[in-house]
């Protein structure tokens, strides 16, 4: 069974302190424009004080000099929830620098996506659940202002709670700006990235409710954790009944890749144990590559048969709803992560539970 979750039960009001830490990329000092433009934000659209840590605009900082904010940010008591700037691709160096005694003691909303799966895995195995979801150079600083649906699920996990019930979107985006641009000299940021028609979620035995605590993250993330063999359970057992979280990252992994990381996964025990699957519509362009509407939607339908043919194959009850937008895409539903989430497959229904 899953550790005993918890998070601290204070819910912010204006005024709240939350650190802004960069645990992976120091994208903050290379485009200080763009983070300044999420701190007058949350400070003037969410009425939060950000505090900034020693590393969080620091280009080149150690894995020991980041998991030092991460310490200090839990430990200081006057700080209620850890925002992540950004991802990147080492943050699993930084784990084996935090504190966890001191971690475990201070529970604490945290919010990040991609290589911040490394620390929201590490927070589960402590007992601590968190926020998938909510970076502020990406989602905070977006072009265009922040979206509506996004924030509304960022506002439910830090200020309301309760239940909070996702939908299909009707559009999406997932062309990248590049920071360097002229469009983000104006100090309200550039104008909202292209949209495209969103077709909504698509369903796999949709034939049962599941509520459960979430576990997952980003796939990449997943499979190097599995590598590295140390923050992920022996005991297959331990995630048996959670809700599993899938999503891709903007590097757009092969179909084959999805599947040979599924299939590790699978002959490791962990696909057996959950029930159902939740999956983020794949990013399909990046920064450097802008295919075709086309190519997007094969890349997109690619990868869903190679996920469905894994599940299939070591969990073929699996209840499984794809293209959900809480990965890479625009907008981004904030998750709970070890907190609980409802399918309700007969209801074609999903809902966060952000207690």
């Amino acid at each position: 069974m899953p550790p005993n979750l918890r998070a601290s039960q204070r819910r912010l009001r204006p005024g709240s302190r939350v650190a802004i830490v960069s645990p992976s990329s120091g994208a903050p000092g290379l485009f200080p424009h763009v983070h300044d433009l999420a701190m007058k934000r949350l400070q003037s659209e969410l009425q939060l004080i950000p505090v900034e840590y020693p590393t969080t605009r620091q280009i080149g900082a150690t894995p020991r000099e980041r998991a030092a904010d991460l310490n200090a940010a839990f430990s200081d008591a006057s700080i209620e929830a850890i925002m992540a700037t950004i991802g990147g691709d080492d943050q699993i160096t930084v784990l084996p620098f935090l504190d966890s005694g001191t971690i475990a003691k201070n529970p604490k909303p945290f919010f990040g996506y991609s290589d911040n799966t490394n620390l929201l895995n590490y927070l589960w195995n402590l007992g601590i659940s968190s926020y998938h979801g909510g970076s502020t150079m990406v989602h905070v600083a977006r072009p265009g202002g922040l979206h509506p649906l996004s924030t509304a699920s960022l506002c439910a996990a830090l200020f309301s709670g309760g239940d909070f019930e996702l939908h299909p979107v009707s559009e999406f985006s997932e062309d990248e700006q590049n920071w360097n641009d002229a469009a983000w000299s104006d100090p309200n940021g550039p104008p909202p990235s292209p949209r495209q028609a969103s077709t909504g979620w698509r369903w796999h035995q949709p034939d049962r409710v599941i509520t459960a605590p979430t576990w997952g993250g980003n796939l990449e993330i997943l499979d190097w954790n599995l590598a590295a063999n140390r923050w992920i359970r022996n005991d297959p057992a331990d995630y048996s009944g959670c809700v599993l979280l899938l999503e891709t990252s903007e590097e757009m992994p092969s179909a084959a890749y999805v599947f040979r990381t599924l299939r590790n996964a699978g002959e490791r025990g962990l696909l057996a144990q959950f029930p159902a699957v939740l999956v983020g519509r794949p990013k399909a362009s990046n920064i450097e590559i802008e295919p075709t509407p086309e190519q997007r939607m094969q890349y997109r339908q690619e990868q869903r048969e190679a996920i469905l043919k894994a599940i299939s194959y070591y969990n073929p009850d699996a209840m499984i709803c794809f293209d959900i937008d809480f990965g890479h895409t625009d907008p981004q539903w904030i998750l709970p992560y070890g907190g609980m989430i409802t399918v309700n497959g007969p209801q074609r229904q999903i809902i966060a539970h952000f207690g």
